[in-house]
């Protein structure tokens, strides 16, 4: 199986996880000039943009961890994006979410980075 494929079946394990949390999905795979993020959801009054990273094993390091610096910016030009054409404005308000699996473990970090510039 490739990776994309692979991937493509954790993004929807997180969206089912996600929605059993009372999230509602609205976008799945967003793409757009910016990039692109795994999930856009709802959760009360927040948009929440989800990134989602396996790792099989710990040889390449933990989940999260995969979420650095430059992945944040990059997630962060997505969402201004999107809230820019969804809404005309980028005052909504927001949250950069990361569901991160280790093998068959899953774990949920709410509000784990702020915006990126």
């Amino acid at each position: 199986m490739n990776k994309r494929k692979i991937g493509g079946g954790y993004e929807a394990k997180a969206a089912g996880f996600l929605q059993r949390q009372g999230l509602a999905i609205k976008e799945k795979n967003y793409r757009c000039k910016m990039g692109e993020v795994d999930l856009v959801a709802t959760d009360g009054k927040y948009l929440v943009f989800v990134e989602v990273k396996y790792r099989s094993d710990g040889r390449s390091g933990a989940s999260l961890a995969a979420v650095d610096r430059k992945k944040r910016r990059a997630i962060s030009r997505v969402a201004q994006y999107y809230l820019v054409t969804h809404y005309g404005t980028t005052e909504i308000a927001c949250r950069f979410d990361v569901v991160g699996f280790d093998g068959e473990e899953i774990r949920w970090i709410p509000n784990a980075f702020d915006f990126c510039t």
